[in-house]
């Protein structure tokens, strides 16, 4: 059978499988990389049907050009896929003209959210020549599918949801419209294949995996890509089913700290206690830690209660903005009321928080951007991430954007820390990043919020030692903006 070899390519560190955020990871002030599941989940649906299978992470490995040939040299590749971002496509696609050049055989897969149901003018601004197809769907339900259609009969091709293939020349691109309901047919990522030690929870520095519980999402903000890629729809793995996946991760691969990958987490109560009453009950009960991210809205103290039972230290909030017509414009669907009460609720249940923030929407001039520096300092999350607003394709954001002239180039090869637009109608992209390195700094200079760090630290040394290490990094990304 042939060999498929599934990459993140060499460069700088992004979370390549996170479809909806795709974050910068070596700019971030707070934020680690997190495990390779989309390359993962390929891995093992491609195993079920005979094929073989190379796996490898080089960003996150720190390993070079070299490394990537010598490895597709040394295990014979016949089909190789990279999963691509927003902010490193460009890159991406030089390094795949670099390996065509030594292995013209090889058919490429580009894997990536920006090429869900992607628009024309998109495609015509990337050099595509040694590309064979891109997949914009969900690549786990997707992959084996268009493996087996290449190798054995292209006819299939065309039947096949979520992807864009060529046909004498052109590319052809399938339906976008559905999405599989059946989450749990899926086998877990094959973490024999990973190098999970690459993937570590920031302030132990111990072994993190990154577990999907759930897709799609009903909400309707104007900037995230969830509900375009993933649908409006809440499709939920059972409670059973991600136990099974979490007792693997502990049992075969030591691992003892998790990431439920959800954007919505908390939204279906019900479900929710499932999990953790099925997490308390078991012998994994006090051994395991996790974090999650929630809506600050529905939200109960009960719920939070529950979660940290079952071992959640950690909740992350989109709070996105301390002014209320920021929240409204962007469709948050929240208040800046909400926003206080969920932090004020998960600090009670003894949950660390983080927040994060959203600043330079187009309709956005200084106060705006006040009135969300106030809410950071008034919530005084244990973790805080400041981006500035990107408008994805496929986002309500980036019409609105494009339409108010917002974009002079293109928003590809940007991110959050190197910002696409001019800036707001009202606000240069120079005032909008001055404001955001001051409200960094000031906001992790505070006395009061060194000292804290320290007193977490307090006869830890590994956490203190870590700590250290986030602030330097911290001030460095952010004084040389």
């Amino acid at each position: 059978m042939p060999t498929v070899a599934l990459i993140y390519p060499c460069g700088a560190l992004f979370q390549r499988g996170e479809d909806r955020c795709q974050s910068n990871i070596d700019s971030s002030t707070a934020t680690a990389m997190r495990a390779c599941n989309d390359l993962g989940y390929a891995a093992s649906v491609l195993k079920q049907k005979g094929f073989h299978v190379f796996l490898k992470d080089y960003q996150t490995e720190r390993l070079d050009f070299q490394h990537l040939i010598a490895d597709l040299k040394n295990n014979s590749v016949d089909l190789l896929m990279i999963s691509t971002t927003n902010a490193t496509v460009f890159k991406d696609l030089n390094i795949v003209a670099s390996i065509k050049r030594s292995f013209a055989n090889i058919s490429v897969v580009l894997k990536s959210a920006l090429f869900f149901d992607p628009p024309a003018d998109l495609l015509t601004q990337l050099d595509l020549r040694n590309v064979d197809y891109l997949i914009g769907g969900e690549s786990d339900f997707i992959i084996a599918d268009l493996v087996q259609a290449h190798f054995f009969d292209k006819t299939r091709l065309a039947n096949i949801g979520g992807i864009l293939y060529k046909s004498e020349g052109q590319w052809v691109k399938t339906c976008f419209s559905s999405w599989r309901d059946d989450l749990d047919s899926l086998p877990f990522p094959d973490r024999s294949l990973m190098n999970n030690a690459l993937y570590l929870r920031p302030d132990t520095q111990e072994k993190q995996a990154t577990i999907s519980v759930s897709r799609g999402c009903p909400s309707n903000c104007i900037f995230c890509l969830t509900p375009h890629i993933s649908g409006k729809k809440l499709r939920i793995r059972s409670p059973e089913n991600i136990f099974e996946e979490i007792k693997q991760c502990y049992e075969q691969f030591g691992i003892k700290n998790f990431f439920f990958k959800a954007d919505t987490f908390t939204v279906n109560k019900s479900w929710t206690t499932a999990l953790c009453d099925l997490i308390i009950a078991s012998p994994l009960a006090g051994k395991i830690q996790w974090v999650a991210n929630s809506r600050v809205h529905p939200l109960d103290q009960e719920t939070l209660l529950k979660m940290k039972q079952a071992g959640c230290w950690l909740v992350a909030f989109g709070f996105e903005s301390g002014s209320p017509e920021s929240l409204e414009k962007m469709k948050k669907g929240t208040t800046v009321e909400q926003n206080k009460a969920a932090a004020e609720m998960a600090k009670k249940a003894g949950l660390k928080v983080y927040g994060f923030y959203l600043i330079g929407f187009p309709w956005e001039k200084k106060e705006h951007l006040l009135q969300t520096q106030k809410l950071m300092f008034d919530i005084d999350a244990d973790f805080v991430e400041l981006h500035i607003a990107t408008p994805f394709y496929g986002t309500q954001l980036y019409d609105m954007a494009k339409a108010g002239g917002l974009i002079p180039d293109t928003v590809l090869g940007k991110d959050y820390f190197n910002a696409p637009t001019v800036g707001t109608k009202f606000l240069s992209i120079q005032e909008i990043e001055r404001f955001r390195k001051t409200t960094i700094l000031k906001y992790h200079l505070r006395a009061s919020y060194i000292l804290r760090k320290l007193k977490e630290a307090m006869f830890k040394p590994v956490i203190l030692k870590n700590y250290i290490v986030f602030g330097l990094k911290l001030i460095g990304n952010t004084l040389k903006k």
